[in-house]
């Protein structure tokens, strides 16, 4: 009898195992307007734009060094911008084998990576505002398909940025329809959903990735994902935040949003430049829009060459942004 009553114990401490909620996936997902982590835990992700791992190759910085260095910043995610003729210079597999090596230094200093195809200009007639970001339809898919076998078993590289920047600009950049542009999308999420289940896609709207108006209407058909604004300041004059919400801040009310590209520099600093140039009143006003809207972002740029930069130097020494942000990230680090 005693036996009897042991196996019916066990039996029913299985069933509550089997019928209860199912463990938290270790995948970054995407729940209502919400990112969810591995615990189950809404997470708003805080962090920095990288330039491009050949460019920090090239300058002998894609070390763990870096990687710490944003960490210790406060960031909880890195961006790898990577530029299709960097990496067709560099090599396809010699570039996936430091992003390789990125990405382990990513998860020692507990960092999620977003992969960003980064290009700019309209994908769909093959025309760009610059040769650096040159590619293909055909290229576009082979990268995403590469990164999707390459990295599905690694929850780490936690979004995939399908396209850094669409713009249609007119006769230099030819035309395209956001419904042209959802259907290229919606395209590229289900071929990287062939290899990986678990990617959440990131997708951006048109005007150099700014513009989501169109989402109101006419959104991704697709579960599992985010979109993209890059709000810089001269994008709109002040007051910023009516705009800010019209643009691009009230798809935050449904699905999540990540401005995977935001900062500022001063008229008389590096690189100054349109639409980026402004002060830290910017600053102060896009972060507590962000925090008002549970808005995730990452800042550009974690380099001392491409504006509007974070750093001076290589001894990571902050520039008028760079102060800002560094205690703006670190302030919020264990919210």
């Amino acid at each position: 009898m005693k036996n009897t009553f042991t196996l019916l114990a066990l039996l029913a401490t299985m069933l509550i195992a089997c019928t209860s909620e199912p463990k938290p996936s270790y995948w970054i997902h995407v729940e209502g307007n919400k990112f969810i982590d591995a615990d189950g835990k809404e997470i708003i992700f805080r962090g920095l734009c990288y330039s491009d791992p050949v460019k920090l190759i090239n300058d002998n910085q894609w070390n763990e060094q870096y990687f710490a260095e944003a960490a210790q910043w406060g960031a909880n995610i890195v961006r790898f911008a990577v530029h299709p003729t960097h990496l067709n210079t560099y090599g396809w597999e010699e570039t996936f084998k430091a992003m390789d090596e990125g990405i382990e230094w990513a998860k020692k200093n507990k960092l999620y990576v977003i992969m960003d195809w980064h290009s700019i200009g309209n994908l769909k007639d093959a025309k760009y505002t610059n040769p650096m970001y040159n590619t293909t339809k055909e290229e576009t898919f082979k990268f995403w398909k590469t990164v999707a076998q390459r990295y599905k078993n690694e929850p780490t590289v936690a979004m995939y940025e399908l396209f850094n920047e669409p713009t249609v600009t007119g006769e230099d950049t030819g035309e395209c329809t956001w419904e042209e542009w959802k259907a290229i999308q919606e395209e590229l999420i289900d071929t990287i959903r062939t290899y990986n289940p678990n990617a959440l896609c990131l997708c951006a709207g048109f005007n150099w990735a700014y513009d989501l108006t169109p989402v109101a209407t006419a959104p991704i058909e697709r579960t599992n994902i985010a979109y993209v604004s890059h709000p810089y300041p001269m994008k709109r004059s002040q007051p910023w935040e009516e705009q800010w919400e019209t643009d691009f801040g009230f798809v935050a009310d449904t699905y999540p949003v990540i401005c995977t590209e935001m900062g500022f520099c001063l008229e008389n600093e590096l690189g100054a430049h349109i639409p980026v140039i402004s002060t830290e009143v910017y600053a102060e006003h896009i972060t507590q829009y962000f925090e008002k809207k549970g808005i995730s972002f990452t800042v550009w740029c974690f380099d001392k060459d491409w504006s509007p930069t974070l750093i001076k130097d290589w001894d990571f020494t902050p520039t008028t942004q760079g102060r800002f942000f560094k205690a703006y990230l670190q302030s919020m680090k264990d919210k």
